[in-house]
């Protein structure tokens, strides 16, 4: 595809994630069918925590499209795209979640993921190396941040709780992908920009 091409293709997927109209891989559902009982705090606490993931996986997706879009390794390029994809089912199962809780998405969602295309297109620009060692650095910070959440939520709710699981094992899976495919650890300095950066995107989405 040429520039111009490109540009229309990011532009459609961006709306369809933004609007939550994106397909994943179709995996099942991790949740329960049967309802769990909730009181009103735990319902509310729950609401909040995946408002906040979900904001998390519309970044992951813009992410890893600005590394994809300027990769010129053909292999490393179809792992960040697959590993897109089942980010997409994380989108699709926070937004799932969060309407049976009926919560609403944060309205920075399309902030998050503007900046974070950015932010993935310029890593992705220092070389395949950097780029799999700023996945393998997001995807432990993520890792990290579903542990706090599973430490948060109410132990009733067993439907948010699979979920995170869930969410958790492929974040490490993907952490571990990036070491396989020859990840290079970036600088201190970067990771504890991507901490504060990630701390300030999931205080505002849990209220904005």
């Amino acid at each position: 595809m040429n520039l111009l091409d490109n540009f229309i293709n990011e532009c459609d997927i961006a709306l369809k994630t933004l609007s939550f109209k994106k397909s994943g891989t179709g995996r099942s559902y991790p949740a329960n069918e049967t309802p769990s009982a909730l009181s009103k705090e735990e319902k509310n606490l729950s609401a909040q925590l995946m408002r906040v993931n979900l904001a998390g996986e519309v970044a992951a997706q813009a992410l890893y499209r600005g590394q994809a879009v300027v990769c010129k390794d053909t292999e490393i390029k179809n792992h960040l795209m697959q590993a897109g994809e089942e980010e997409t089912d994380h989108l699709i199962w926070c937004k799932k979640r969060l309407e049976e809780l009926n919560g609403r998405p944060s309205i920075l969602n399309p902030v998050w993921y503007a900046g974070s295309f950015a932010i993935g297109a310029i890593f992705g620009s220092l070389g395949e190396k950097t780029s799999l060692g700023f996945v393998e650095e997001t995807e432990k910070q993520v890792v990290k941040h579903l542990e706090t959440h599973l430490d948060k939520v109410s132990k009733n709710d067993t439907e948010t709780i699979e979920i995170l699981k869930t969410m958790r094992a492929d974040e490490d899976e993907h952490a571990q992908q990036a070491v396989e495919n020859g990840s290079e650890s970036i600088s201190e300095p970067t990771k504890k920009i991507m901490s504060i950066t990630a701390k300030v995107m999931t205080s505002t989405s849990a209220y904005i």
